[in-house]
This record gives structure tokens, C-alpha cells and sequence, in this order.
């Protein structure tokens, strides 16, 4: 794989349409078999596969946050022994492929330079020091310090209290003690009269629910509060109120990172004069494209129409 990305360089370099191209080719020829390039490479591929796991658990549309906690915690453990122990065997890893590839591997004990720089100004450190600390424990240290500041205890009792809301399996994970404690969170919402009302109303609640066909199939806490809606809400009105403050919650998950992501693509140059509304119609369409695809033009026409 290696050797096909450096094949596809050289011709470009040789065959390139204009100078330009070729002496881009040629740069980035040179910067992919040095040593730094493979490190870093190598360092970020391991720090990803660690992260993988968690990474796309927390992305699933269902927000499985009962099985994400315990990945969580497996991660940071993970990411803490890579910090302990792995820079050995990162270090033996690159340095294999470098032998492999015919790429020079640096002396640790020599003073490290950066590349393009004069040795007469670069800040006086060992390769050892540079590819161990500045890299190294740097980048693992981040991932952990980020895990650490999205995921602290508090942070993650809350997400699994709120996991309890969930209808899936005919409501699998409810639990009314972490439902007690949910509300908890929220002192100006419950009262003390209020918290001993809900722990007998959610007693009523979860057998309720459970005999009636319709809340059987749920798979979401967002097709839960709109099944609640039909006049449910009214009689439980103590745990509807969770259930809305739950809904409150993914404004700080994925999703919201998702529409930044494709408010890039949808707001581009071209787009910047773009106002909120329309901009907002097209990161639906853009972010459930999935569902947009499989909508039947003709018979959407013919609605429209209509």
C-alpha cells in the first residue's frame, strides 16, 4: 500500500499537467518518507483504533449510552496503558516499517531539527525527547484530558439515568431508582413533595405502558414523548417532565457536531449571504439524506400538486 502511494507520486512527478502539480507532488513525495511523517501516522492510527469502539457507539442515531459508559471507562484505560507502556513498541512499529520502506530512521540521541529549519534555531532537544513528550504523551494526554472533560462522573451517571427513559424492549431499562435520581438533577423542576409523588407515579407508569401494543415498538425517547402526547402526558405529567429534559441532552452529543460539519459543506462561499431558514431546511435535507433518497419523487410531485 506504502509502495503504491510513492509508484503514484513519481509519476505524477515525471508526468505531472503543470509545474505546479509536480513540485507538489514532489514535496509531499519527500514528506511521506521521512521518519516524522511515519511516526505521526502510526501514532494517530493507534490513538483511532483504541478510540473506534466509543467513537461509533456514540455516533448511532439510537444513542446507545448504556453500552457507551462502560466503553468509556474501557477507553480511557486503554489510552492511560498506551500512555504507561506503549511507546516501545509504537517506537519498534515505526521503526520496522521504516526498515521495510528504505526510509532513515534518527539517531534518539542526536538534537532534533525540524524539517526546513536551520539547526542554528531550532529549540535544543533530543529526538528522544521530541517523539516521546512532544508527541507522544502529548497527543495521548489530550485524548484523555478531552474523555475526562466530556465524561466525568457526574456526566456520566446522568447519561445513564437518562438511559432509563428508553422504550426499547418494551422499556428493558427502566429503572426506577436512576429515574428518582434524574430528577434530582434538576432541583428547581422537582420539589421534595414532587420526587416522593413521581416514585409511586412512575410505579403506575411502567405498567401502563408496558400492557398497551403501541409503546411496545418504540424505539427511541423521541417516538416516546410524542406517543406520551396523546393525552399520557396529562396523567403522567411528573414523568413526561424527564422525558422533555432528556430531549434537551443531544445538544451536546454527535448531532449537533454533525450539523457543524455540514453547515461547512452547505454554507459555502458561494452561500454566504444564506438566511437561517433556508439554511436550516438544507441541513435536514442534507443530514437525513438517507431518508430523502428513498422519498418517491413523483408521488412527492403530485402531493405538492395537491
Amino acid at each position: 500500500m506504502f509502495g503504491s502511494i510513492i509508484d503514484v507520486l513519481e509519476i505524477v512527478v515525471e508526468d505531472g499537467i503543470s509545474l505546479e502539480q509536480r513540485g507538489e507532488a514532489f514535496a509531499l513525495q519527500d514528506l511521506v518518507q521521512s521518519f516524522d511523517f511515519v511516526f505521526n501516522l502510526h501514532l494517530i492510527k493507534n490513538v483511532l483504533g483504541i478510540t473506534n469502539e466509543l467513537s461509533m457507539t456514540l455516533q448511532r442515531r439510537d444513542q446507545d449510552i448504556v453500552n457507551a459508559m462502560p466503553l468509556v471507562k474501557v477507553t480511557k484505560q486503554r489510552l492511560q496503558t498506551m500512555r504507561d507502556d506503549g511507546w516501545k513498541s509504537l517506537y519498534d512499529e515505526v521503526s520496522s516499517f521504516c526498515e521495510r520502506n528504505n526510509i532513515v530512521v534518527p539517531n534518539m540521541d542526536d538534537i532534533f531539527v525540524t524539517r526546513g529549519r536551520p539547526r542554528r534555531n531550532t529549540h535544543k532537544v533530543t529526538n528522544l525527547h521530541h517523539y516521546r513528550v512532544e508527541l507522544f504523551y502529548t497527543v495521548v494526554d489530550m485524548q484523555l484530558q478531552e474523555l475526562n472533560n466530556r465524561f466525568n462522573e457526574l456526566n456520566m451517571e446522568l447519561l445513564l439515568c437518562v438511559a432509563s427513559l428508553s422504550p426499547c424492549d418494551s422499556f428493558a431499562a427502566f429503572d426506577k431508582g436512576k429515574l428518582i435520581r434524574l430528577a434530582q438533577f434538576y432541583p428547581s423542576e422537582f420539589s421534595e413533595t414532587e420526587l416522593h409523588v413521581l416514585d409511586n407515579q412512575l410505579e403506575t407508569y411502567i405498567i401502563d405502558l408496558r400492557s398497551h401494543d403501541e409503546f411496545k415498538s418504540l424505539k427511541g425517547i423521541n417516538e416516546l414523548s410524542i406517543k406520551l402526547e396523546t393525552k399520557k402526558h396529562i396523567v403522567y405529567l411528573l414523568v413526561y417532565l424527564p422525558v422533555k429534559l432528556a430531549l434537551i441532552l443531544p445538544v451536546s452529543t454527535t448531532s449537533v457536531e454533525r450539523v457543524f460539519s455540514a453547515m461547512k459543506i452547505v454554507k459555502n462561499r458561494l452561500r454566504n449571504r444564506m438566511g437561517d431558514s433556508w439554511m436550516n431546511d438544507c441541513l435536514i435535507t442534507y443530514i437525513e439524506k438517507e431518508i430523502f433518497c428513498s422519498i418517491d419523487k413523483k408521488k412527492s410531485c403530485i402531493i405538492f400538486r395537491l
